[in-house]
């Protein structure tokens, strides 16, 4: 099988994540959105979930969501993990310094995995996908949330525009993300059963567009793409795309705006006890019947 391409340079995401710790809580909004969705989740499932786990947990937004819901009550054991030590670092409760590409749990240890905006930046996001239904329980549960293709679709389109116009020609600055589409299907290419996929457009206004740069540095979200132009931002690039960002996408207010997709999907490790869907042809009505008209073959026009 040919292993899938490096996108990532996940060394360079470390230290990216290592620099932003220490004010990560400044900017920490769309995590915290992220997380308390995953919360709200879990109180409409009545069951307890003796181990989980939060990968890519950062500052711990999951576990402050979680500890403001009656959620709280059906966890017993969370364990925090991150690729980056400082995010841990000063933090109680059990933790764990650990790759998302690479999971050091046994086969069918946990009951619960959650994840919060840490998965997009995974070179192999199915595989990342398999290793956690592998990790749980059968009947295990899965909640995550990553970026879409929507997020940052402006700052994508203004620094395209500024290189091309300037420099002729364009690199990839912005990290691709996935399809807001794709969601359920990457759960199901994974071996989850009754896979769950919503989209949360947000939307948010700032200032400057250099207000959305200094958010995305203090988040650890910058380009970390092996294929990311070596030259860097210059000066003039920048102040291009900044003008051209505030030219478009700015509001009467002169406030700019900049779009995030988070993508949520839910997830089952299989287990025999779990609804599984009708075999073709196995209905015991006809749905002719319940719209009381008349059934016709493929292709039958109906009379004059």
């Amino acid at each position: 099988m040919t292993a899938p391409p490096l996108l990532f340079d996940r060394a360079l995401h470390r230290r990216r994540l290592d620099r932003a710790a220490s004010g990560y809580d400044h900017a920490g909004f769309l995590k915290a959105r992220a997380a308390g969705d995953i919360v709200q989740r879990l109180e409409a499932i009545m069951r307890r979930f003796p181990t989980a786990v939060d990968l890519g947990t950062r500052s711990g937004a999951f576990r402050s969501a979680l500890g403001a819901s009656d959620a709280a009550e059906k966890i017993d054991l969370l364990i925090e993990t991150d690729l980056s030590a400082r995010m841990l670092a000063g933090r109680a409760g059990p933790r764990l310094v650990a790759d998302e590409e690479r999971l050091p749990f046994a086969p069918e240890s946990l009951d619960l995995a959650v994840s919060s905006l840490a998965l997009h930046w995974t070179n192999d996001l199915v595989g990342a996908l398999v290793q956690i239904r592998r990790a749980l329980k059968p009947d295990g549960l899965f909640i995550g949330a990553f970026l879409g293709g929507a997020t940052l679709t402006e700052l994508r389109q203004c620094l395209l525009e500024a290189e091309t116009e300037l420099a002729g020609g364009a690199g990839l600055r912005v990290s691709p993300f996935a399809d807001a589409l794709d969601g359920a299907g990457l759960l199901q290419r994974a071996g989850f059963a009754l896979p769950v996929s919503d989209v949360d457009r947000v939307t948010v206004r700032y200032g400057h567009p250099l207000s959305l740069l200094r958010d995305l540095r203090a988040m650890g979200e910058t380009n970390v793409l092996f294929d990311r132009p070596r030259g860097g931002l210059t000066r003039r690039l920048l102040f291009r795309a900044l003008e051209i960002y505030a030219e478009r996408f700015a509001d009467p207010d002169g406030k700019v705006t900049a779009s995030f997709e988070i993508i949520t999907v839910t997830g089952w490790a299989p287990h025999e006890s779990q609804q599984k869907p009708l075999k073709p042809g196995s209905a015991k009505a006809r749905l002719a019947d319940a719209l009381k008209t008349t059934e016709r073959s493929a292709g039958e026009k109906p009379g004059g």
